[in-house]
C-alpha cells in the first residue's frame, strides 16, 4: 500500500508561481500513471494534470500552458510546476493514481489572492 504525501502549497499573489511535490513511499511512478487533482469549496474534485508511466502527459484545458507535471522516478517524486497563477486556481491539491485507486490524503492548500 503506497503512501503519497503532497507538499509545497501556500499563499501567492496572482501571477505568481508554486511548485508542488508528491512523494511516494516506494517506487511506483515507472509503472503507474499518477495525477494531480484539485478541489475548491462547493465543487467536485477535478483532474488537473496526469503523467503516464512512459512519461506522456495530459492537462485540464484551464491550466494548459501554465502548469507542468513532471517526475523523478529515482526519487519517487511527482511535481506540479504552477506558473501565472490565477485566483481560480485556489483549491486543495491532491495526488493519486490516475485511476483514483489510491487513498486520498490531506492534500496541500494553494491560495491565490491579493
Amino acid at each position: 500500500q503506497v503512501q503519497l504525501v503532497e507538499s509545497g502549497g501556500g499563499l501567492v499573489q496572482p501571477g505568481g508561481s508554486l511548485r508542488l511535490s508528491c512523494a511516494a513511499s516506494r517506487s511506483i511512478f515507472s509503472i503507474n500513471a499518477v495525477a494531480w487533482y484539485r478541489q475548491s469549496p462547493g465543487k467536485q474534485r477535478e483532474l488537473v494534470a496526469a503523467i503516464a508511466s512512459g512519461g506522456s502527459t495530459t492537462y485540464a484545458d484551464s491550466v494548459k500552458g501554465r502548469f507542468t507535471i513532471s517526475k523523478d522516478v529515482t526519487k519517487n517524486i511527482v511535481y506540479l510546476q504552477m506558473n501565472s497563477l490565477k485566483p481560480e486556481d485556489t483549491a486543495v491539491y491532491y495526488c493519486n493514481a490516475y485511476d483514483r485507486s489510491g487513498s486520498w490524503g490531506r492534500g496541500t492548500q494553494v491560495t491565490v489572492s491579493s
